[in-house]
């Protein structure tokens, strides 16, 4: 399958990657100088990853710990700059080593250049870390 370039087909298609924990594939969708951030991130968790492999070490462990199911409630709007996308989703399934289960409200302001995400701002509930198993970015907290 060819890689989607809008942003918003790229999106979805980055979401089907995580449901089916491709990080590998996940990662290599975002441009070698990409930034992502977590402006809500808590105290110990990183709020700027710089560069594709940041983002790569950062994701590396991730179906190791959180077991997504889906993404309902998906909504991706589009933004007076045709490379932006704003999301609004929530992202469920289970923490691996609790079993508990996972459910998380996003929402992220996405930049998508020539068919690579090279922006992502993810404003995540920092709350949904303090349960059992879900660090998986091996915070210092």
């Amino acid at each position: 399958m060819s890689v989607p370039t809008s942003p918003a087909d790229l999106y979805r298609y980055s979401l089907r990657l995580l449901l089916d924990k491709d990080i590998p594939a996940w990662v290599d969708l975002w441009a070698e100088d990409s930034l992502m951030e977590f402006p809500f991130a808590p105290d110990g968790w990183p709020r700027r990853l710089e560069g594709k492999e940041a983002v790569a070490a950062y994701m590396r462990h991730y179906p190791d710990h959180i077991d997504l199911h889906d993404f309902p409630d998906l909504r991706i709007h589009e933004t007076t700059d045709p490379a932006t996308i704003v999301v609004e989703m929530r992202g469920v399934g289970r923490l691996v080593e609790s079993d508990a289960p996972f459910d998380m409200t996003y929402i992220a302001v996405v930049t998508v250049r020539d068919g690579h995400i090279t922006s992502y701002r993810d404003y995540w509930n920092p709350l949904a870390v303090q349960e059992p198993g879900a660090d998986f970015a091996g915070s210092s907290r």
